[in-house]
């Protein structure tokens, strides 16, 4: 009798542990794609660790590749999804697009058109607010910052904060470019999405 209970305590334990756990797929460009780095260093290699603080098993597949728009995210988006079959999708995409000054109503198609492809697929879409240096002046940054507002609140789509908006506060923390975070700040990146993220897992 001792040992059914056993068994079935053991069984009920891997079945909650295989439940907690899921797959984020970080679809992204150079910000999360380890710049200049180790892939190692990256900051979505050490979010499962960072998840882990708040009782979050996950696996973390990084999709993403430097200089990539969310065209680019959108064509490379269904194999990826077919490869990894993941839980939720972070969309990490959006700031190449305003560097080059690419119109915000493509940005906000393409960006709808991720969200949809990733729900067909059973998966469950997250954003990350992108901001950008002010070059294309004020009215454009504030119709591309208006993209992601939006479509979070239409698509009822959870949206984080931008990352890099802390880590240009401390210039030790950014590469020569003025663009993309040092490894040595990719331990508190890793800690601040995981912050605003284990309440949608």
């Amino acid at each position: 009798m001792t040992r059914l209970i056993s068994f079935l305590i053991f069984i009920l334990f891997s079945t909650t542990t295989l439940a907690q756990n899921q797959t984020i797929l970080v679809l992204g460009d150079s910000l999360s794609a380890g710049y200049n780095m180790d892939i190692k260093q990256s900051w979505p290699t050490l979010l499962p660790d960072a998840l882990a603080e708040y009782n979050k098993e996950v696996t973390v597949i990084n999709g993403s590749i430097s200089g990539d728009t969310t065209g680019n995210g959108l064509s490379r988006l269904p194999q990826l999804l077919i490869e990894h079959t993941p839980d939720k999708v972070l969309i990490e995409l959006g700031a190449n697009d305003g560097l080059r000054g690419f119109p915000p109503k493509v940005i906000e198609q393409n960006l709808a058109k991720i969200i949809e492809q990733v729900r067909a697929s059973g998966a469950e879409p997250i954003m990350m607010q992108i901001r950008i240096p002010p070059n294309y002046g004020k009215r454009y940054n504030q119709q591309f910052e208006y993209v992601f507002t939006s479509l979070s609140d239409q698509q009822k789509v959870p949206l984080l904060p931008f990352f890099l908006e802390h880590i240009i506060l401390k210039p030790e923390w950014m590469m020569n470019d003025g663009l993309h975070p040092k490894p040595e700040a990719q331990p508190w990146i890793a800690d601040f999405v995981a912050e605003k993220l284990y309440q949608y897992l």
